[in-house]
């Protein structure tokens, strides 16, 4: 029994989509066998160049690189570990090719990927500072239910998302210090200034996370009090209801000589006594409640 060989959306070389790209040019799709004829023959531009998209799941795809392309050994170890990376945002970046953006190199299509990234970022950032907002209302409203909770959750995803996409500007700032020779002036130019506005969204995200930390630690002071005044209430009612318990386990023994147990108004001598000392207690535990 013959059994078919999932492709997990791509070609069965692994190729999702590929665009070629001349100078003034929209970008045209790129087949992956056009795409070996492209690199075998040249397109006959000195300017133009390709974006192959592969999908790694796919296990055709490392195959095919490794046939057509000549690339550091690095880059094909690096397939196999862990990404500790951002997933960016190609989606917007295929929209804008397909409605016939042009780019006149690499470095632009990259500058472009970068600000595609950082506008989700930024996104990202308002709809959380919008949810922060309203739950710091609801804390300012001593409504802590569900705040935590939420706040935590909000907290884990921006540290999440400020721990992925921070090295990303640095290390294009340190590959922009020095330049390499396939980067022209506008390429530097366009990628510095994406780099800035990912910078400037990772920035954003750390004084949001800072915000929401705050907020935690406000919250935790507030439960510890409301927790310190419970047990407080939960003292004073103990204190109160002590007096009555002393003397009512004293005059309930069972034994002779119980004082005021033939007097006739023996019963209204105790309670004024048990009053009293009630009246003292609560006088001395409300007087430290106000302190």
């Amino acid at each position: 029994m013959k059994i078919a060989e999932s492709q997990y959306g791509s070609d069965k070389e692994g190729l999702v989509f590929g665009y070629r790209f001349a100078p003034g040019e929209a970008g045209r799709p790129l087949p992956s066998e056009e795409a070996v004829e492209w690199l075998v023959s040249g397109s006959g531009l000195p300017d133009a160049f390709a974006w192959l998209h592969f999908n790694l799941a796919n296990t055709a795809s490392e195959r095919w690189l490794q046939q057509h392309l000549s690339l550091p050994e690095g880059f094909y170890r690096s397939l196999h570990e862990e990404p500790g990376s951002s997933r960016i945002e190609l989606d917007r970046l295929r929209t804008a090719v397909r409605q016939g953006e042009a780019f006149r190199s690499p470095g632009e299509l990259l500058a472009h990927l970068m600000r595609d990234q950082a506008d989700v970022l930024v996104q990202i950032v308002r709809e959380s500072t919008v949810r922060v907002n309203a739950l710091e209302d609801r804390l300012l409203a001593s409504r802590v239910g569900s705040s935590r909770k939420d706040l935590g959750a909000l907290r884990r995803v921006l540290v999440r998302l400020q721990r992925l996409l921070a090295p990303e500007p640095a290390a294009l700032f340190r590959l922009l210090s020095r330049p390499p020779a396939w980067l022209g002036a506008e390429d530097v130019r366009d990628l510095r200034d994406a780099a800035e506005e990912s910078s400037a969204a990772v920035t954003d995200s750390g004084v949001l996370v800072e915000r929401v930390k705050l907020l935690q630690e406000e919250l935790a002071a507030l439960i510890a009090e409301q927790n310190s005044r419970s047990l407080f209430i939960l003292t004073i009612v103990t204190v109160l209801a002590l007096p009555i318990n002393i003397i009512a386990g004293l005059f309930g023994m069972n034994v002779g000589g119980v004082p005021l147990a033939a007097h006739p108004a023996g019963f209204w001598v105790v309670v004024a006594m048990v009053a009293a000392f009630t009246g003292v207690a609560g006088y001395l535990a409300f007087r430290k409640w106000s302190d």
